[in-house]
């Protein structure tokens, strides 16, 4: 009988910024957008993370294997008489690794981590051509209550 390695939820290393590069190309919309050839980009963004507070990525892995990120924001503001807020990114599993519940427990992991911040809401934008996505997260409980626009100030880099 062969067992399964235990899925960890741990805060993302540097290291781990190769396997989360990969994921987040790792599909159609993220493949047009993404580029994993040169890492500095993604190890420039990473450094401004860390020298935020209440910023962090969170990976699933699986034995010594990065399957799945989340990146983590909680968001102080004046709306809700002064709540913290918490906003969900960039949320992938590897696409060899969907349907094993990774996604749900990487959720539940960060929502503890958010109510542990005093968060009073957890809030994420989906694209809106992603619509298993969108099912996912009404089967988390998410409501689709408000609707998202986002105004491009600059052209990816090549």
């Amino acid at each position: 009988m062969t067992t399964n390695p235990p899925l960890n939820i741990r805060t993302a290393m540097l290291a781990d910024l190769p396997a989360i590069a990969t994921m987040l190309v790792d599909d159609v919309l993220g493949a047009s957008r993404e580029r994993t050839g040169d890492l500095s980009v993604y190890e420039s963004a990473w450094r401004q993370m860390q020298a935020q507070a209440g910023n962090e990525v969170l990976v699933a892995v699986l034995g010594s294997q990065v399957v799945g990120c989340l990146q983590l924001i909680v968001i102080p503001g004046l709306a809700r008489q002064g709540a913290l807020r918490a906003q969900i990114e960039g949320v992938r599993v590897a696409s060899t690794h969907r349907g094993q519940d990774i996604g749900e427990r990487m959720f539940a992991h960060a929502i503890e981590l958010a109510r542990a911040a005093g968060c009073r809401l957890v809030q994420l934008t989906t694209d809106k051509r992603r619509t298993d996505a969108h099912r996912f997260y009404e089967r988390l409980g998410f409501e689709a209550t408000h609707e998202g626009m986002k105004l491009e100030l600059a052209a990816a880099i090549s």
